[in-house]
């Protein structure tokens, strides 16, 4: 196969998912854990596919979930499946979720000034709020907004984060920010358990971003913290519309949870790569194939939920009877119809930063976190 690169920061080559879990150190899902979560279709159809701990986390009776956005664009499809699987785990687990935004590390590694970050922070904030979350039990974090909680905990950490694993994990850094940011990162994973108590976290993410859980699982597993090993939940990557690679809302072209309608069927018209064939004719002789189709993968994953429809969706494409363009157009309909409803509540929100209060860190709970690393003097 084709050499690949998989980092936090780049992802070049044929990604072999399956190499990946023993160069990770993963376990593949098995059918009874599938079984056991929420039924969502990002678990029951693969995408998620491996992790780690995700039995300890299943059994237990506290749970908390982890999932944080870099501010570095607007918020696209593939941000939005995540998210949204989260709130099923608030809603049916009653789990605690806990949203780190990264501004810090998009001034490090982006050329992004503040201003851009801040506005990107801004529309990423009104998203995750038209998500729906419980406010008694979703804290969204912002490195630079709350680094009176942020700081103490990465300067601790900094200290079990050595250079050789630095180096060995992310490579040589560019700049001593990026050196000081798996610190930073390893504060986001640890502090539902630096806040609450010991408890199982788990951490749903995209492989790509995997390292950042395997650094904060050698931090905790040093026990100079009262906290366990973060698991984690592992996705395969979400096809950008141009087809096979990991969806960027700074490259390439992504629906945007922003985008109107005839946005929406335009890019997915123009953009979307298909599996189909190169003439009608050619395709009800020989149909198309799903397994590379993008349309079909935006409904697989997450846009069509009943297994018998995506089932007749599916036969119908292998046999030449539905056409890639009538794809394209059943896909955009219910993506539509999911962003209608994102996008109205949405528009009910009021002033972000209003909203936000009831999200954020109680000052016990920062006492708590600072206190739990010493540093709450």
């Amino acid at each position: 196969m084709t050499d690949d690169s998989v980092t936090p920061y780049a992802v070049a080559g044929d990604v072999d998912y399956e190499k990946l879990l023993a160069r990770f150190g993963a376990d593949a899902l098995t059918d009874d854990q599938r079984a056991r979560f929420p039924d969502h279709p990002l678990v029951r159809r693969g995408l998620f596919y491996a992790g780690r701990d995700v039995e300890e986390f299943l059994a237990a009776d506290q749970q908390s979930i982890v999932t944080g956005i870099g501010p570095s664009g607007p918020m696209h499809l593939g941000h939005a499946m995540v998210f949204y699987f989260a709130k099923r785990l608030q809603d049916e687990l009653g789990a605690r979720v806990y949203v780190p935004l990264s501004d810090d590390e998009k001034y490090w590694f982006r050329d992004q000034t503040p201003a851009e970050t801040g506005e990107y922070l801004r529309e990423n904030l009104r998203d995750l709020l038209a998500v729906g979350f419980d406010p008694e039990l979703t804290r969204f974090v912002v490195d630079t907004k709350d680094a009176d909680v942020v700081y103490p905990l990465a300067t601790a950490f900094g200290k079990d984060v050595t250079y050789s694993t630095l180096e060995s994990v992310y490579g040589t850094p560019d700049n001593v920010g990026q050196g000081f940011y798996p610190a930073v990162q390893t504060a986001h994973l640890l502090l539902p358990q630096l806040v609450h108590g010991e408890h199982e976290t788990l951490v749903p993410i995209a492989v790509d971003q995997d390292p950042h859980v395997r650094v904060s699982r050698d931090v905790a597993a040093k026990a100079r913290y009262p906290v366990g090993k973060p698991g984690a939940l592992l996705m395969q990557f979400l096809p950008s519309l141009g087809g096979p690679g990991k969806m960027s809302s700074s490259e390439g072209v992504a629906v945007r949870l922003t985008d109107d309608p005839d946005t929406v069927r335009r890019k997915i018209r123009k953009h979307a790569y298909t599996g189909g064939q190169s003439s009608v004719e050619a395709h009800r002789e020989k149909g198309g194939d799903p397994e590379v189709d993008v349309p079909f993968q935006y409904l697989s994953a997450f846009f069509e939920p009943d297994d018998e429809e995506l089932d007749s969706i599916e036969r119908a494409y292998r046999a030449g009877e539905l056409l890639s363009g009538e794809l394209k157009e059943l896909a955009a309909d219910r993506i539509v119809e999911f962003l209608e409803g994102h996008q109205a509540r949405r528009d009910e929100l009021g002033d972000v930063e209003a909203e936000l209060a009831a999200y954020r860190l109680t000052e016990a709970e920062r006492e708590r976190a600072r206190d739990a690393v010493g540093f709450d003097y």
